[in-house]
């Protein structure tokens, strides 16, 4: 019987919280009674669910390094290569990893010269038991709202 445990976001109705990030002003919903493990630098967390450690989603930023101080040029830009964008309308790029062990999905936004990145893993043999839950997730991913300033930078 394929999908009998599927987890469900009904199985999650009324149980939701908002992650806020202080430092970068990103958010994402997570299930209230999932441990969570901060990071020292304030730029990210992570949720375990209590229910099987191997299942965790986070949440993460930091600043890019600017192309021309670099030498780098970095021509995959959300705007030109992404197959994604958030309940904000914000395009970005998600992927999925299928591993022999653990499988991932990541979601990358960029905006204002900040990178933001969220990530769902389960136990491969798992993960299609996840995979809506951990798209719900990543669609709800927010970034802060840009100020008239922000957009003349």
């Amino acid at each position: 019987m394929l999908g009998c445990s599927t987890i469900r976001l009904q199985d999650y109705e009324n149980s939701w919280k908002t992650y806020q990030n202080t430092r970068y002003g990103f958010e994402f919903p997570y299930p209230s009674g999932w441990y969570e493990m901060k990071s020292d630098n304030n730029d990210g967390i992570m949720f375990i669910s209590p229910k099987k450690s191997s299942v965790q989603i986070r949440g993460w930023a930091g600043n890019q390094i600017v192309p021309h101080i670099t030498g780098d040029i970095d021509t995959k830009t959300p705007m030109n290569n992404s197959n994604f964008k958030n309940v904000q309308g914000i395009p970005g790029m998600i992927t999925v990893e299928i591993g022999a062990r653990e499988s991932l999905i990541t979601l990358k936004l960029s905006q204002n010269r900040i990178k933001y990145y969220w990530q769902g893993k389960a136990p491969s043999q798992e993960f299609d038991d996840y995979y809506q839950f951990f798209y719900y997730i990543a669609e709800n991913y927010r970034l802060p709202e840009l100020k008239i300033k922000d957009i003349r930078k």
